[in-house]
Parts: C-alpha cells; sequence; structure tokens
C-alpha cells in the first residue's frame, strides 16, 4: 500500500498576526512554522496503516526551500520519504493541481490531508485533487480502517454519523479523532537527516485568484457585567447599545 500524506506548513499556533506591503501580505519576520495541525493527524493514521511493512508513506509539499525544515519533521515522525514542489503556494486551486500532477502517475492507494490549514481554513485541496485525479473524494472524515482493497470510513453529520465504504484509490480529508498526532522520537529525527527529500518543478497553472488585501479581525470592546437579578437591565441594554434584540 502506498499512501500519499499532503503537509502544509503554517505559523505556528502562538504566532502574532501582522501585514506588510499595504496589507497585501503577511510578514513572515520571526514567524515560527510547524506542520499543519490536521495534517500531522493525516500523517499519522498513514503511518499506522503501514506498520509493520504493510506500505509506504510518502508526504507531499508545496512551497520553497524555507520549507524543508516542516518536511523534515514529517520525516522524523515517521514518512519515509518527501515530495517538495517548489513553488510558492499562491492559492488551494494552484497547490492541489500541482499535488495531482504530481501524484496522477505514481500508483498511490490512498491520498491524506488534513480538514483544513490553520492558516486559511480553507476546506478545499481534497476535493479539488480528488477532482482532478478523477477518483473518490471523501471530506472531514473521522475514522479510517482498511481491509484488503475496501476502506471503511466515518464522518460525522447532522444529529448523528455517516459510514462510508470506499474501493480503489481515494483521497481523504482527515479530523480530530482519525488519530492522535505522533511526536518524533530521537531515532526518528536523526533518520529524517537521510531519508530523500526530492524537490520537483511546478508546472504552470493559471491564476484563478488574487489577494487584494489582509484585515485583522476589530480590537474587542469593553465588557458590562450586569448582576443575574438584573434581567430588565441587561434586556435593555442588548436593545439599545448592542441593538441585537
Amino acid at each position: 500500500m502506498k499512501i500519499l500524506v499532503c503537509i502544509s506548513n503554517v505559523p505556528d499556533t502562538t504566532t502574532k498576526i501582522t501585514f506588510t506591503n499595504d496589507n497585501t501580505e503577511f510578514n513572515t519576520s520571526g514567524v515560527q512554522y510547524i506542520v499543519n495541525p490536521y495534517d500531522e493527524i493525516a500523517l499519522s493514521r498513514a503511518i499506522e496503516l503501514t506498520e509493520g511493512g504493510k506500505g509506504t508513506v510518502t508526504v507531499i509539499n508545496v512551497g520553497e526551500a524555507g520549507n524543508d525544515p516542516t518536511i523534515r519533521k514529517a520525516l522524523a515522525i515517521g514518512a519515509d520519504d518527501a515530495i517538495r514542489i517548489n513553488a510558492a503556494p499562491r492559492d488551494a486551486y494552484f497547490v492541489a493541481k500541482q499535488i495531482a500532477e504530481y501524484a496522477k502517475d505514481k500508483d498511490f492507494n490512498i491520498i491524506l490531508t488534513g480538514r483544513e490549514s490553520i492558516d486559511y481554513n480553507g476546506n478545499q485541496v481534497a476535493a479539488m485533487v480528488g477532482e482532478f485525479l478523477d477518483i473518490p473524494s471523501v471530506s472531514i472524515i473521522k475514522k479510517l480502517t482498511i481491509d484488503g482493497d475496501t476502506a471503511t470510513i466515518e464522518r460525522e453529520i447532522e444529529g448523528g454519523k455517516e459510514v462510508l465504504t470506499v474501493s480503489g484509490k481515494f483521497i481523504a480529508s482527515c479530523a480530530e479523532g482519525v488519530a492522535e498526532p505522533k511526536i518524533p522520537n530521537m531515532r526518528g529525527i536523526m533518520s529524517a537527516r537521510t531519508k530523500p527529500l526530492t524537490v520537483v518543478d511546478a508546472v504552470a497553472v493559471e491564476e484563478l485568484t488574487k489577494v487584494t488585501k489582509y484585515e485583522t479581525p476589530a480590537p474587542r470592546g469593553t465588557v458590562k457585567l450586569i448582576p443575574a437579578d438584573q434581567t430588565e437591565s441587561l434586556i435593555g441594554l442588548l436593545h439599545s447599545e448592542a441593538k441585537v434584540i
């Protein structure tokens, strides 16, 4: 079994977000980058599925050379080898196209991604890759098991859960519950230095979107505390000041 796991290079969750160039570019100064947490879940499940010589795990990232430390962490966690498509990831369509172009003739049985990246929260790449490769795509899965050539997948839906079976090749985006993220041990960190990391040129993709401006959320306003026994006062403030009723 060959599994391809798509990983994103994202700012650490404690990063203070600022923008430059008239709010048209993310300010990378002093930012610590990590493997996207949802992608770590996908990677952990892929490693579990291939343990004991049952298969191999390849990670793929669309990004420039500065992403290599993040890719090496994925190798330390347990991936067998890595691919970096040498291009800045300008939008989800561009990223999905690069992944699909690489994967189309590599005979991967399963492609896994995280449900979304924590920087843009788009939840788009997996479905686009599935469309480009003409394979089934299942979004935001909570459980994945494999029996021979058939995968059983669980998804949460309103009021319950949905259980699907998929035969043959497919792509799925993973959410919490699919696996526990793995922490690389010293052996993994040392071996990651020598595992293959292949750099591939990007293919030409038409530019469909362009960022015109980023904005940060408005600062939080002051808070008024109303005693629990003053419900009339609370209702009055919700009506006259907050204007929500």
